[in-house]
């Protein structure tokens, strides 16, 4: 009898074994950072041109900490996932995140369309604390670029340059999503 009801336990075993694991979903991959497809080529693409230009049709809309849209008002993040949600692209409302997206390139390579990562305001920060737009053409100086800015004077949407700037010492990097 014993032999009996350890085979019976045995094929219980089995058979709830066998159904657990035919019956559990599949894993699902982790959440990676939003990562664009990339154009090869070095000239601005005519998706490029057309963010620039909506970007900069948004000069003048007020800044708002932790806005996302012209009604409420931008904050840098904010601005740069409204601009590039236009045009089909899901890009993070997080400046710490905007430095994950798309590829790093230099800054003397930097195009209409591409994303400028800076630190905070905080002397000696490290971390990515603001970003906007880049609006230059490739290779023109002063890097230019168009930003929801939370500054004292002159906050909200606006153009702004790199070099010769407190932007400069606070550039981190600039990321192609285009």
């Amino acid at each position: 009898m014993r032999y009996i009801w350890l085979i019976f336990m045995l094929l219980f075993a089995t058979l709830l074994f066998t159904y657990w694991h035919g019956h559990q979903p599949a894993p699902t991959p982790a959440a990676s950072p939003v990562r664009a497809v990339l154009p090869t080529s070095a000239a601005p693409t005519p998706r490029a041109d057309s963010v620039v230009r909506f970007a900069l049709a948004q000069r003048g809309t007020a800044y708002c900490y932790a806005g996302s849209t012209p009604a409420t008002g931008f904050d840098c993040s904010g601005f740069v996932r409204y601009v590039f949600g236009r045009f089909g692209l899901d890009v993070p409302h997080s400046t710490t995140l905007l430095i994950g997206v798309g590829r790093p390139v230099p800054r003397a390579q930097a195009r209409p369309g591409d994303i400028v990562v800076f630190t905070g305001t905080a002397e000696g920060s490290t971390t990515p604390g603001h970003a906007g737009i880049v609006i230059s053409a490739l290779g023109e100086l002063p890097l230019r670029f168009v930003h929801a800015s939370s500054a004292k004077k002159e906050s909200g949407v606006k153009v702004s340059e790199v070099e010769g700037t407190g932007y400069e010492r606070r550039f981190m990097e600039v990321r192609r999503v285009l």
